[in-house]
């Protein structure tokens, strides 16, 4: 038997498990998030909703975390509490709250849904998500350029040789 998902605490941070990226929301209580959400983003629709990060613009939606999440798993992830202070709870739902129905720009670099999160709790806006992909492909851009410059020093060496 598998052991019940703890309630989270108000002003915690969740990540939800998304097929290809993970999504964020606030919890303010009473099983309820708020979150940043594309207009098109349906509540539950996983990889489906993937196409909603192309618009830029998002509303601010207060929905349960059950219909948010839908069949994705969820965790809380404070991560960055060690890093930064966060805000009281109290002040955390009630920004939150105070946002809900707002229109907002959206952005996937810089202004998705991460963002918005850690803004609430800790006042700092960022995505580790972002971070991690730009880290990625630059790695996998140097990779490729040395694979190329490699095979270039090969197929001269070979060109000499003949």
């Amino acid at each position: 038997m598998l052991a019940p998902i703890p309630e989270p605490n108000p002003g915690d941070l969740i990540e939800i498990f998304r097929p290809l990226y993970r999504h964020w929301a606030i919890y303010v209580g009473d099983g309820y998030v708020v979150h940043l959400a594309p207009p098109s983003e349906i509540a539950g629709a996983g990889a489906a909703s993937i196409m909603s990060a192309l618009a830029d613009k998002a509303i601010v939606k207060k929905e349960l975390l059950c219909s948010v999440a839908g069949k994705d798993k969820y965790q809380v992830n404070n991560k960055h509490d060690k890093k930064y202070v966060p805000l009281p709870p109290s002040k955390i739902v009630r920004r939150a709250e105070e946002l809900v129905g707002q229109e907002m720009l959206y952005k996937l670099t810089s202004d998705n849904c991460e963002h918005f999160v850690n803004e609430l709790r800790y006042g700092v806006p960022r995505s580790d998500q972002v971070r991690d992909a730009i880290v990625a492909v630059g790695i996998a851009g140097v990779g490729l350029a040395a694979a190329g410059l490699i095979g270039a020093m090969i197929s001269r060496n070979k060109r000499q040789k003949q």
